[in-house]
């Protein structure tokens, strides 16, 4: 039996250079640009710009006045070429809007697998989601952004350019991030931002064992004496506490530019 047709609203506009799965939904007063492939089983509720090149995997659901895909806002960019990836069963709620790499950050922003976009959410260019992420509404990234598997960003949250949230990591809400959030920690700002040690609970509902937690805890409590520095805090991980989630902690630590929060 041959594949119904892609169910395309009579209003939206549909450019002829864009590939898009037969069973994708398309609706009313949506736009999709050249350049723009659209994968299996995605949905687009209505009003949604997607502009290319934009390679977007399959399952993922735009829901109205979402902006994919268009040029970065950057005032080096001059128009060349640079691209947008997206990998599956994502959720991009009201006025999502994620932008393209630019040259100078190695021309692409991707975005993983299953990851929650709440409403006005804002992916700018070359930035890099993994997998199983939440953002909050209103959740702001800058450019040149990296985010770990699991982590959660909380409402009204922005980071600054060149940051990273590590695996699990927890932003609580309107905080500011100048700084890398460390896997496993819960990070908030109240008058100043602050790590407040490991996010036990949410940790505890991801399925981590308690000897995972406590290893990551030993961990963060040797980061957090006063009579140590980073390098020797990291020094003292190494020697003293061998896990997984311990290790992971030390290379992220090891690979910032910008500092952690401790």
């Amino acid at each position: 039996m041959s594949a119904s047709p892609t169910p395309i609203h009579p209003t939206a506009v549909v450019s002829p250079e864009a590939e898009v799965a037969s069973d994708v939904h398309v609706g009313p007063w949506c736009r999709i640009g050249p350049r723009v492939r659209i994968g299996s089983g995605c949905r687009l509720e209505s009003h949604v710009v997607i502009e290319g090149p934009t390679n977007i995997g399959p399952n993922n659901r735009f829901f109205p006045f979402c902006t994919i895909g268009l040029d970065p806002q950057d005032l080096k960019y001059g128009g060349e070429e640079t691209f947008l990836r997206i990998g599956s069963a994502n959720v991009f709620r009201e006025y999502v809007n994620v932008h393209r790499g630019t040259s100078a950050g190695g021309g692409l922003t991707v975005i993983g697998d299953r990851n929650l976009l709440m409403v006005y959410v804002h992916i700018a260019h070359d930035c890099t989601l993994g997998s199983d992420i939440i953002m909050a509404n209103a959740a702001t990234l800058a450019g040149h952004v990296v985010i770990g598997d699991h982590a959660t960003i909380g409402a009204f949250s922005g980071v600054h350019q060149f940051c990273r949230i590590g695996t699990h990591g927890f932003v609580g809400g309107y905080s500011v991030i100048t700084k890398d959030v460390l896997p496993f920690s819960k990070t908030v700002s109240r008058r100043e931002t602050n790590s407040y040690g490991v996010n036990a609970i949410g940790l505890k509902r991801k399925g981590f064992s308690s000897q995972q937690i406590a290893a990551i805890e030993r961990s963060f409590r040797l980061l957090g004496r006063s009579r140590m520095n980073t390098s020797q805090a990291v020094e003292a991980i190494r020697k003293e506490i061998d896990s997984a989630e311990s290790r992971l902690v030390v290379d992220f630590i090891e690979g910032s530019s910008r500092g952690v929060y401790r």
